[in-house]
């Protein structure tokens, strides 16, 4: 399927993506500050450049958008313009991710994956983000290797 922008319009939306302070990553960076919690942001020391780094607690949250992470969700799906460039990079990007995470608890880090498709139910994403904080819940060690699950 052709795409129906040109390709310097193509080329000046896709400089816009931005990669921190996303509207995804504010919203659980402010709604944990609310609650009391204090972090570093993209510590550019640590595998992955985690959004939130809490050196305190060695814990850190990765919030991904759908899209470019690849998750498996209704918003996570590839275009169908240019399936030859698309599936190999977001494919290249699952892999960096799980790299990313298994390097992290190499070095002693618990890890913790917030989706932005889970963000439309801010209020959970928040409980599960605080338990994995405080390391009780149902989110087991804190570390999510399988980046495929909500």
């Amino acid at each position: 399927m052709p795409d129906h922008v040109s390709p310097e319009r193509r080329s000046y939306i896709m400089s816009q993506v931005g990669t921190r302070n996303t509207k995804p990553e504010l919203m659980v960076r402010q709604a944990l500050h609310r609650l009391g919690y204090r972090f570093r942001l993209h510590r550019r020391d640590l595998p992955g450049s985690p959004d939130l780094v809490f050196p305190a607690r060695r814990k850190v949250i990765f919030v991904h958008g759908c899209f470019w992470h690849g998750h498996n969700c209704r918003w996570g799906h590839l275009p169908k313009s240019r399936p030859d460039y698309w599936q190999p990079k977001i494919e290249a990007n699952r892999e960096r991710d799980l790299r990313n995470l298994a390097a992290l608890g190499e070095a002693g880090w618990l890890s913790h994956v917030i989706w932005q498709c889970a963000l439309r139910d801010p209020d959970t994403s928040l409980e599960k983000a605080v338990a994995f904080l405080d390391g009780y819940g149902s989110v087991g060690e804190g570390r999510e290797t399988d980046l495929a699950t909500t």
